[in-house]
């Protein structure tokens, strides 16, 4: 072998170890003899895994709509990758079928097996006799279990068992023990349900229920990563249960610093949906035409699994709402806020700032929260002194005129003079104004772009607020609703208006 190959596949060996884009892509011309078409998701999808295969991120949720190479890349070139890395890694590999988890396994040991792979890993050996693809180890004691999420796992855990220094410390002491700077495997599920299963209340609360019986312990350490992906199937399938349960955050800076919560990379195949800068996630695979048609056959299969903004099959109060970049101005320009105070323990108080045109509503900035007044107060003050908020209007039920003066109080000390302060007595049936004006609040209201992630929970609820009631709560909802009676109005005949100052 001359220098110049033997230089090359050094290379080779130190971008394949330190980028899994190349580490996939390498691997995919030299199995099947093309190239891997590389698009903008594939990079974020493998910059998250590249973390994760550092050691920064323990818990990552990678939903993305099918056929877009998350198997490849997240699966078989992860795995393979991961030992690499280290020969010792453990995997264990789920995912709705046996069939599929078998068949990715196989992938992986394909990789492994393949003389470009050899070339630059030779230290990687299958364990001989290791033939199954059900589990199979390495000459070192690594190795992948590969199952479905409603089979067993037994005798094999993911990671690397955490040493115990000293036996007389506590458990809270064990947490602050290092674990090897080496990667040394993960827990890795694919498609945990398939999608026609997943409206089956009974189907979905079993796999979200071995979760928590099974699964999860499957690892050998508090720190091995655990790589959840998919498309979305439902509000509650295991992507849904996971981020409620554990808690999450679609921030990298947020993730890296609490690892306890869930990284969470939300891919839509329609980008900017409804805007001028609409576009297609991967034109290779969909173009925006096509991605149209698809959503015009069923709007419902769409949002969910291509949108990753999954709907319940019951009735939606709300159809998408319209999103904005940039407010456009005009002379009718005029900014506002809506208050409703939270009227029972756990309700939430909801307040919006937002400015309103001729023709639509453009929400700034909303605090949702069920903390106490005291803390509420300030907050609220802020956010209208913040925005310059012009009128601001107050539902007086329930203490909500005292709540005003005590925020209109806190404009002063902050120096706020010119916010209007209005109240008004809410005698209408909360769920019947919803109703009636559910048409009216997605016509008129523009939320940021980038909502979802600003109001998580704001966002959750009222995007799965359903018109038959079961509801979790109604505060935003019921917010929302005051926003478009409120709109184009500046006093009526039951208003009492004051101002701060």
């Amino acid at each position: 072998m001359n220098e110049d190959i033997i230089k090359e596949l050094k290379v080779a060996k130190v971008k394949c170890n330190t980028d899994l884009l190349f580490h996939t892509r390498y691997f995919f011309v030299k199995q099947y003899n093309r190239k891997f078409v590389v698009n903008e998701h594939h990079r974020i999808v493998c910059d998250a895994l590249n973390l994760v295969l550092k050691g920064k991120i323990v818990k990552l949720i990678i939903n993305i709509a099918p056929r877009y190479s998350k198997t490849e890349i997240a699966v078989k070139n992860f795995i393979s990758s991961g030992l690499s890395i280290n020969p010792g890694s453990k995997f264990i590999h789920l995912s709705y079928s046996d069939d599929l988890a078998l068949d990715n396994s196989e992938g992986v040991k394909d990789i492994v097996n393949s003389e470009a792979y050899q070339q630059l890993f030779p230290e990687v050996q299958i364990k001989k006799g290791s033939d199954s693809k059900k589990k199979w180890y390495t000459s070192v004691g690594g190795g992948v279990y590969a199952t479905s999420t409603a089979g067993q796992v037994t005798g094999f855990g993911a990671g690397k068992v955490e040493e115990e220094i000293n036996l007389n410390l506590t458990s809270e002491d064990i947490d602050f023990i290092p674990q090897s700077d080496v990667f040394s495997g993960a827990l890795v599920i694919d498609d945990a349900i398939k999608p026609e299963d997943a409206y089956s209340d009974t189907k979905r609360d079993k796999i979200n229920a071995r979760w928590e019986s099974t699964i999860k312990n499957r690892v050998n350490s508090r720190k091995t990563p655990m790589v959840v992906m998919g498309q979305r199937t439902h509000p509650d399938d295991i992507s849904g249960y996971l981020m409620q349960t554990d808690g999450f955050t679609y921030d990298l800076n947020e993730a890296l610093l609490d690892p306890t919560i869930w990284y969470v990379i939300s891919l839509p195949a329609l980008i900017d949906f409804g805007l001028p800068t609409q576009r297609a996630l991967w034109e290779f695979k969909h173009t925006v035409s096509e991605l149209l048609k698809m959503r015009e056959a069923d709007s419902q299969v769409f949002d969910t699994q291509y949108q990753q903004n999954p709907q319940p099959l019951e009735g939606l109060m709300y159809t998408p709402f319209r999103t904005y970049h940039n407010i456009p101005h005009d002379e009718s320009w005029i900014v506002k806020s809506y208050t409703d105070t939270a009227d029972k323990g756990k309700d939430f108080l909801f307040q919006c700032a937002y400015v309103e045109t001729k023709t639509g509503i453009y929400v700034q900035d909303i605090i949702y929260t069920n903390l106490p007044m005291k803390e509420t107060e300030p907050m609220c003050a802020v956010q209208l002194h913040k925005y310059r908020v012009e009128q601001a209007r107050f539902e007086s039920n329930n203490g909500g005129e005292g709540f005003a003066r005590a925020v209109e109080n806190q404009t002063r000390v902050i120096g706020n003079t010119a916010t209007k302060f209005i109240t008004f007595h809410q005698s209408a049936n909360k769920e019947v104004r919803i109703f009636n004006n559910s048409s009216k609040v997605t016509n008129l209201i523009y939320m940021p772009h980038d909502w979802k992630v600003r109001w998580p929970l704001v966002y959750k609820h009222v995007t799965n607020y359903l018109k038959a009631g079961g509801n979790s709560s109604d505060d935003a909802e019921d917010g929302l609703t005051g926003m478009v009676e409120f709109f184009g109005k500046k006093k009526e005949s039951n208003d009492n208006d004051f101002f701060a100052g």
